[in-house]
C-alpha cells in the first residue's frame, strides 16, 4: 500500500510539474511573439529612413536637380517625392529615376511633383 502511495503521489508531482511548465511556456511564448512584431516593425522603420536618407543624399549629388526642395517620405518602401515648387519634367522624371535604383524602394510616386 506504501509503495502505491509514492508511486501515486510521484505520478501527481510530475503531472503537475509538466502543467506548470506548458502555462509557464505559453506565457512566456505571448511576449516573445510580441516581441518579434516589434522587431520587425522596428527592422521596416529603420529601413525606411535609410531609404528616404538616400534618396536625399543622391538627389542633393545629382546636378540639375533642385534637391533641397524635394520632400522625400517612405512608408513600406514606397517613396513619395513632392516639392511646393515647380520644377521640370525632365526633373521629375530624373528624381524618379534616381529613387528606384535606390535598394528597397518598392515604388515611386512623384504626383506631389509639380512639373512644367
Amino acid at each position: 500500500m506504501k509503495k502505491f502511495t509514492i508511486a501515486a503521489a510521484t505520478a501527481l508531482t510530475l503531472t503537475l510539474g509538466n502543467v506548470a511548465l506548458v502555462q509557464a511556456a505559453q506565457t512566456t511564448s505571448a511576449p516573445m511573439m510580441l516581441a518579434a512584431g516589434e522587431v520587425d516593425s522596428a527592422k521596416q522603420a529603420t529601413s525606411d529612413t535609410w531609404i528616404t536618407t538616400k534618396v536625399k543624399s543622391d538627389l542633393l549629388t545629382e546636378k540639375g536637380i533642385p534637391a533641397s526642395d524635394i520632400k522625400v517620405e517612405t512608408n513600406q518602401g514606397v517613396v513619395s517625392l513632392s516639392s511646393q515648387v515647380t520644377i521640370t519634367e525632365s526633373q521629375k522624371k530624373q528624381a524618379v529615376a534616381i529613387t528606384k535604383k535606390i535598394k528597397g524602394v518598392k515604388s515611386v510616386s512623384a504626383d506631389g511633383l509639380h512639373a512644367e
